[in-house]
């Protein structure tokens, strides 16, 4: 559905992004994450035929967004950081006027301003001007207008900054809500928005791509080691040492002690082994309490730091 290309804008002498490339499928919710300044506006607003690139090739839908701007603005639908309001205007009004621009028949714009009304949780408020509003309204509102033409393509950047906890959790399941049926691209930072909605991510750094793909995949690339959460009941001086002894034990520490002689450690286990059998035998032949046994992988957190500060994936 979004095809990008070597994709690279200059500001002067600045690069915006550099060499940018990835692909986005048909019904798809692709998180788009970096640091600030990294370059995720600057593609967003490329894709979405706001700018022009300096060099390389995008196209929506199967259209190029330089020689097809048009076909291509007539499939997306876009949410910018800032979102675009008339605050003197009704709600209804308002999408109706941006129907228009937008070009959808006039005979479905009552019925299509009454469908994302309805999706987006604003009948509520539509005797309001939008100047009333509170921010998670507009914000809203803002999704509203970038359904309103019912586009295949939806690119949403930075869509919860700024509001509340109760906000962003109505904002994020109406965007999840909307996978499958169209193609979603959320840009953003914030990176509980991506976990909670995405099935593939890309990070950009630096206006360089250093990795697409899922989450499970990039922590299997990038952890070192497996990694366990074991609680047990029995001395503690003598877990550390009999679980310390282990071979395939790299590291143990005490996560968490109880006052019930119950602690639970952090045990980290040698990259390939397998290692969490092993602890098993040790604790029936110390005759201590097992209680709890997990495995903790990397969160999407953990990755992005280790991505922008310490390696890439090319």
């Amino acid at each position: 559905m979004i095809e990008v290309e070597n994709l690279t804008k200059k500001y002067g002498n600045a690069r915006g992004i550099n060499d940018v490339t990835f692909t986005v499928e048909k019904g798809e919710i692709l998180g788009f994450l970096g640091p600030n300044g990294a370059g995720k506006t600057t593609t967003m607003r490329i894709i979405t035929c706001f700018m022009p690139a300096t060099s390389g090739k995008a196209r929506v839908a199967g259209f190029d967004v330089f020689e097809d701007s048009l076909e291509v603005r007539k499939r997306i639908g876009y949410l910018p950081e800032s979102v675009p309001l008339y605050t003197d205007m009704q709600v209804p009004v308002y999408l109706e006027f941006v129907g228009g621009l937008k070009g959808v028949d006039r005979r479905e714009i009552k019925s299509r301003v009454g469908q994302v009304m309805d999706d987006c949780g604003l009948n509520g408020v539509a005797k309001k001007f939008i100047g009333e509003l509170s921010k998670g309204y507009r914000q809203r509102v803002g999704l509203a207008q970038a359904l309103i033409n019912d586009p295949e393509v939806l690119i949403l950047d930075e869509p919860t900054i700024g509001l509340d906890p109760k906000q962003i959790i109505e904002i994020r399941s109406l965007i999840k809500g909307l996978g499958g049926r169209r193609t979603v691209i959320l840009s953003t930072h914030i990176l509980p928005e991506v976990s909670m909605t995405c099935q593939r991510v890309i990070i950009i750094n630096e206006g360089r791509l250093v990795a697409v793909d899922t989450p499970q995949n990039l922590t299997a690339q990038l952890q070192r080691s497996q990694q366990f959460i074991v609680r047990i009941g029995g001395p503690e001086k003598e877990v550390l040492s009999e679980v310390g002894k282990i071979n395939t034990v790299s590291r143990v520490a005490v996560k968490e002690s109880g006052a019930d002689g119950i602690n639970s450690y952090l045990v980290e286990f040698k990259k390939d082994s397998d290692g969490g059998k092993d602890i098993a035998p040790v604790i029936v032949r110390k005759n201590w309490a097992l209680y709890e046994m997990r495995p903790i992988g990397m969160s999407l957190e953990d990755i992005f730091i280790k991505l922008v500060t310490e390696e890439k994936i090319h």
